[in-house]
């Protein structure tokens, strides 16, 4: 079953993103919620609500299909494949299921983690060591929805939610929770219960919970990297550990706003020559869809560093960035140089005064250092 099907075309679910014509989808956290408030209600009446309908934080009541049901005299367990729209989300077509089992009265909703759902290992996150890595807004609206088929089904609201991803181990391979210190598998994750395609939201996430991280562990110097390459780059200038290494990809703003607001003592910035004078434009979103290496620039900084007029003319028409570079390195002009400290100096416009040091290495893609700013 895909996971459109699986989610069904209810409560809105076919509208498509206006301007984009991109479809949404379902977080983990609400395929969570959903699954729970099946799972509770089958445990209290001995059906299945299918579809089961959930309202979302915002007030949106989707209702999900359910994939798979089981219900024995001691738990009841419900699926749901989720379905994250048209956003290249990994956990798209993941099957989320909750195991509702009930507790003494008083015990209130406790949380555990099954198969594919990771514990926390590392302080830093919204959760304590040693909880499931269901973030706070999913546990509240599951929190939510099991008091309301209480309230409906005079239930005691004393339950034990276990939620579990099929495969989800294997999954958060490719994600950041392993060097966050989320370990076994995903994180149930979501704030207002849709995905909005290519928004990046659990990325950018991802990076505000490794500065977190990084901050708890008392690193006091952290890297915003655009790759593994930048990675390797920064650990063998720098000998930094992995817990301060940030997957930053093309997000350098959510890098810069998030360290503003919570500060380190020192922040390196390392990527591509070509990612980075995209930075030194003033973009803080490299990605090649929504930000271009502006050769004009460029030509202006290679003028700034000695170039000649027939130099600098023949950069602003240079095919790409690193073309742009070749010419000035041939020329004996430090293009990469002067784009690292441009950079550097949006970085710090955009850290407004936060107490952060800033230096930005640039890198062409087999790893060498093309281009360095100093400290500031």
């Amino acid at each position: 079953m895909s996971g459109s099907e699986a989610s069904g075309a209810r409560g809105g679910r076919g509208a498509q993103l206006k301007h984009t014509g991109l479809r949404p989808g379902w977080t983990t956290g609400a395929c969570a919620t959903a699954a729970t408030t099946a799972a509770y209600t089958a445990l209290l009446t001995g059906d299945f609500p299918d579809p089961v309908t959930i309202t979302l934080p915002r007030g949106q009541t989707p209702a999900f299909a359910l994939a798979t049901e089981e219900l024995t005299g001691s738990y009841a367990m419900a699926g749901i494949v989720k379905d994250a729209g048209d956003d290249p989300d990994v956990t798209h077509g993941a099957l989320v299921r909750a195991t509702v089992r009930l507790l003494p009265a008083g015990s209130g909703v406790v949380f555990r983690a099954g198969p594919g759902v990771g514990t926390v290992t590392r302080p830093g996150l919204p959760l304590a060591v040693g909880e499931p890595a269901v973030n706070p807004v999913p546990r509240q609206l599951m929190r939510d929805h099991v008091a309301r088929v209480a309230a409906e089904h005079r239930g005691g609201g004393d339950v034990e939610i276990t939620v579990s991803i099929d495969d989800g181990e294997e999954i958060a391979r490719s994600t950041w929770n392993p060097r966050l210190g989320i370990l076994g598998g995903l994180s149930v994750l979501g704030t207002t219960g849709i995905v909005v395609p290519y928004s990046c939201s659990a990325w950018i996430d991802s990076i505000r919970r490794g500065v977190d991280v990084a901050r708890a562990a008392g690193h006091t110097h952290v890297a915003g990297c655009t790759g593994s390459t930048s990675e390797r780059t920064v650990v063998a200038t720098y000998g930094l550990p992995e817990e301060a290494l940030l997957d930053m990809g093309d997000f350098a703003g959510a890098v810069l706003k998030y360290v503003r607001r919570h500060p380190v003592e020192r922040l390196t910035i390392c990527g591509g020559f070509a990612k980075l004078s995209k930075l030194a434009s003033g973009h803080l979103d490299l990605h090649s869809a929504r930000s271009q290496v502006d050769k004009g620039l460029l030509a202006e900084l290679a003028r700034r560093g000695g170039a000649s007029e027939a130099l600098a003319t023949e950069v602003a028409d240079a095919n790409t960035g690193l073309a742009a570079l070749q010419l000035c390195a041939a020329a004996g002009v430090p293009l990469g140089d002067l784009v690292a400290v441009a950079a550097r100096d949006e970085a710090l416009a955009v850290l407004r005064g936060a107490p952060v040091a800033v230096d930005v290495i640039c890198i062409d893609r087999a790893g060498l250092v093309v281009g360095r700013s100093g400290v500031v």
